[in-house]
């Protein structure tokens, strides 16, 4: 049975009470001188532990990208001991760290539990984590540095979602999420699109409609709607395109004045309520008129004018829900709310499509449904 975990790491001169190295270990092992200490209180109600719980999904995900044979995992996991750990020097910056296993594991995982419950989970792995051991002189420092360094501000997520079209071999979470990011890009970007250069992006800080926003729309009519249609076809990503700049192209034309020259404060049109809510008018359109160019769409939005509160008045929801035109948030009830109103003024004011009748044989007087060329 293993007493003592031996390493040689880096020392980084950093703080005067503190030790910090880091230093190249297999998940099996750093469990065996470690614990998640899982944040809890005793029964008298006093607080132990710092971590929170396991998220399942997200190891999931890391543990699938883990056991592909060319997966890297550069960022470390930080360890802190407060006892039973001694250094000795070897060179200039170079120890020698020595960890007593013999009454227990002395290590406290800071940051990185769920990449090691993923390496875990994968035994047969020859797989080395870096490991950034922080030294603390007692208990109540190590909760107060692992506050610390998880407070750090996380990147936004609409750089996230910026990035993933770059980014190959991601989980099926983000692989919608992705694709739509490519599509907001191209819509931002391409010359013909009618949202170019509208559409806030890190790399396009003037733009005025969140990313998120449109990225929304695109994945609700990828999932069930007019891009799903389109996706059996060689040109479906072409098609996509055309359609959202066809339709916000539209809602240009038709609305000008509570479009140009606003932002999401100024006008819940460019607003991130207003620009899904009038995804879900798309679809209507598309479904009901086979809308799919600007001038289709522009006729058919017609019914809209005069009867939407985007830059003054009050929505009136129903009878019971009447909201000032500044008061709609980009929060999901509400989007649905908005989107329910505006799809109802559509369907009231565009008649249900006719089925296509079932042909009738002149001959027989039979239906036909599969009648021979003639």
């Amino acid at each position: 049975m293993t007493t003592n975990f031996i390493y040689r790491a880096v020392q980084a001169q950093q703080s005067a009470s503190h030790k910090v190295l880091t230093f190249a270990a297999k998940a099996q092992d750093i469990f065996a001188f470690a614990e998640i200490d899982r944040v809890g209180r005793d029964a008298g109600g006093a607080l132990r532990g710092f971590q929170r719980p396991q998220i399942a999904a997200h190891i999931r995900e890391i543990r699938d990208y883990l056991s592909l044979k060319d997966s890297v995992l550069p960022n470390s996991v930080v360890v802190a001991f407060t006892d039973r750990v001694t250094l000795r020097a070897i060179d200039e910056d170079i120890v020698e760290i020595t960890i007593d296993v013999t009454r227990g594991k002395p290590g406290l995982v800071v940051d990185g539990q769920q990449r090691l419950t993923a390496l875990a989970a994968l035994p047969d792995k020859e797989f080395e984590l870096f490991v950034s051991v922080l030294i603390c002189p007692n208990y109540d420092e190590l909760r107060r540095q692992f506050v610390l360094i998880n407070n750090t501000r996380p990147l936004p997520k609409a750089l996230i979602y910026e990035l993933l079209p770059s980014v190959s071999g991601l989980p099926e979470r983000l692989s919608s999420r992705s694709a739509a990011a490519a599509l907001a890009v191209r819509l931002n970007y391409d010359p013909a699109s009618s949202l170019k250069g509208s559409i806030y992006q890190h790399t396009n800080p003037t733009g005025v409609i969140r990313d998120t926003a449109i990225q929304k729309v695109i994945m609700t009519s990828a999932s069930d709607g007019a891009i799903q249609d389109f996706s059996a076809d060689p040109n479906a990503s072409d098609l996509a395109f055309n359609l959202i700049s066809e339709f916000y192209g539209a809602v240009q034309d038709v609305f000008p004045d509570e479009w140009h020259h606003h932002t999401p404060k100024s006008s819940r049109l460019v607003h991130g309520a207003g620009i899904v809510a009038m995804g879900y008018v798309m679809e209507t359109l598309y479904s009901r008129q086979e809308a799919k160019d600007r001038a289709s769409f522009s006729r058919n939005l017609q019914c809209l004018v005069g009867k939407t509160a985007w830059t003054r008045g009050t929505w009136h929801f129903s009878d019971h829900e009447i909201v000032p035109w500044n008061a709609v948030q980009n929060i999901q009830r509400q989007i649905i709310a908005l989107a329910h109103y505006l799809v109802g003024v559509v369907k009231r004011s565009i008649p249900t499509p006719e089925p296509n009748p079932i042909p009738v044989s002149k001959t027989t007087g039979r239906t036909e449904l599969f009648p021979q060329e003639r």
